[in-house]
């Protein structure tokens, strides 16, 4: 089963030095129906005025990706991390116990334009922990590369939960597919372009959550980026 979540029926918050689109129920906006995906909690696609950006601020028990698209943000946190992440870096941090941190938009011309993904853990109360990795678009281009999973496999990122994140952009015409183990979720998410989902259209900020499919064909319609979640 196959169920559409189309980007016009997103929540929508517009700030002034923001601009976010709410998948999921967040902060102001509520919507019961959409809370979440199994342990997929938040993504938001947020853009962020020259200069402007999210101040200090904690989290507790949450795993936080954040993926950009255009632009460069720059993040600091009470762990003593800090760096400037463009498109191609992934980040995670792992909140555990507790922590701080800011995110700025770290040009003074131009906007940025991320998603930034919030996943329950499996496990509350852990050390907090933070790390990046760059994955080159060549490592992405028309295959399905994943970035973040519980055990670090094939070179991407940890995560405190039994899930896998895969990025990939895919030229116009090119398909990937994934199996899902018995039992296993799905959420697609595009964040450029357009792509037939076994068959359905998904546009440009649409996502889909996907229960009781064995199989996944992904093929762009015209140049696509987009992300793909296997969830328990």
């Amino acid at each position: 089963m196959i169920t559409i979540r189309k980007a016009k029926e997103r929540g929508h918050a517009q700030h002034g030095w923001l601009e976010a689109y709410h998948t999921f129920s967040f902060a102001s906006y509520h919507d019961p129906k959409h809370s979440g995906f199994r342990d997929l909690l938040v993504i938001n696609e947020d853009r962020v005025q020259p200069g402007e950006g999210f101040g200090k601020h904690p989290h507790r028990d949450m795993e936080i990706i954040t993926y950009v698209l255009d632009g460069e943000l720059e993040h600091k946190d009470s762990m003593g991390n800090g760096s400037v992440i463009r498109n191609g870096v992934v980040q995670r941090m792992s909140a555990g116990t507790g922590v701080l941190h800011s995110e700025f938009n770290h040009s003074k011309k131009n906007l940025v334009h991320l998603l930034q993904i919030w996943i329950t853990p499996e496990k509350e109360g852990v050390k907090p922990s933070w790390e990046e990795k760059e994955f080159p678009e060549s490592d992405r281009r028309n295959r399905l590369k994943l970035v973040v999973s519980r055990d670090g496999a094939e070179g991407s990122l940890h995560m405190n939960q039994d899930a896998k994140l895969f990025a990939s952009l895919l030229d116009e015409g090119k398909d990937v597919s994934h199996e899902l183990a018995s039992g296993r979720h799905a959420w697609v998410q595009v964040a450029r372009g357009s792509l037939e989902l076994n068959g359905q259209v998904l546009e440009e900020g649409d996502g889909a959550a996907i229960s009781a499919e064995k199989a996944l064909k992904l093929k762009a319609r015209k140049r696509s980026e987009f992300l793909l979640f296997d969830l328990p």
